[in-house]
């Protein structure tokens, strides 16, 4: 959040000077308003702002949230499973998507509540308004972030060894946080294995034992695996683990 505030602050100086080239070429203004504190932003460079803010989604997405945990286990599922495409790599992205925005609604209502909606009202300055959405999203991935992947990273930065993570500068809290995302999924996706390759094994035993090794092990498999998995309620119960793994 504050990289991003940053950069966007650094797209507003440089329409600021933008706006007074414009405005001296007989150009349509990109300023509206009378000055100080009732100056603001005209739609086109609004439009702008906000184009260029989305640039910035992904990485928010992907390091700053649930999404790498999620999308990782969905994926390891998938190999578990021996399904070369099944699900599809759009409906593994789409249900990871939306399951972290499930995750992420408590963190994204505090950000709503206490950042968003007083910014609109001009309660608040856009700096302020960065402070108070930092504030949930930190808190959310402290929560996450193993102590030793935080002192990892702190070692590196060399901070000073009173600073924790609830006061850890981004740079050194974002790849905590992702790290200890990483390790988690990969830890999930090691107990979702084990089942499946047990029955890989049998079913490459017994193949073996008939004499039947012209016969694909894994095509062979791949019934059982579907059948273990639905007669178990798998997504329910893979889904609701995921869920429940993160801490809040």
């Amino acid at each position: 959040m504050a990289f991003l505030g940053k950069s966007l602050l650094g797209l507003a100086a440089l329409a600021l000077h933008a706006a007074v080239a414009a405005q001296t070429a007989g150009q349509l203004p990109l300023l509206v308003g009378t000055g100080g504190s009732n100056m603001s932003f005209s739609v086109p460079i609004q439009t702008l702002l906000f184009f260029t803010a989305l640039s910035f989604l992904p990485a928010v997405l992907l390091m700053m949230t649930g999404f790498t945990r999620i999308v990782i286990v969905l994926s390891l599922l998938r190999q578990a499973l021996g399904t070369q495409s099944s699900p599809p790599n759009q409906v593994i992205v789409g249900l990871s998507l939306f399951l972290t925005f499930f995750v992420m609604g408590p963190t994204l209502d505090r950000v709503y509540a206490d950042a968003y909606l007083p910014l609109t009202k001009n309660t608040i300055t856009f700096e302020q308004a960065l402070e108070r959405g930092e504030a949930p999203i930190r808190s959310f991935m402290v929560k996450q972030t193993r102590q030793s992947d935080f002192a990892l990273f702190a070692k590196l930065a060399k901070l000073p060894p009173e600073v924790k993570a609830d006061t850890a500068p981004m740079r050194v809290l974002v790849p905590s946080f992702v790290i200890s995302e990483l390790k988690s999924a990969f830890q999930i996706g090691f107990m979702i294995f084990i089942p499946f390759l047990v029955i890989d094994i049998v079913v490459a035993s017994v193949l073996m034992s008939l004499g039947m090794m012209m016969l694909s092990p894994v095509l062979v498999a791949l019934p059982f695996k579907l059948m273990l998995f639905v007669l178990a309620d798998g997504w329910n119960l893979l889904i609701g683990s995921l869920a429940a793994s993160f801490v809040t």
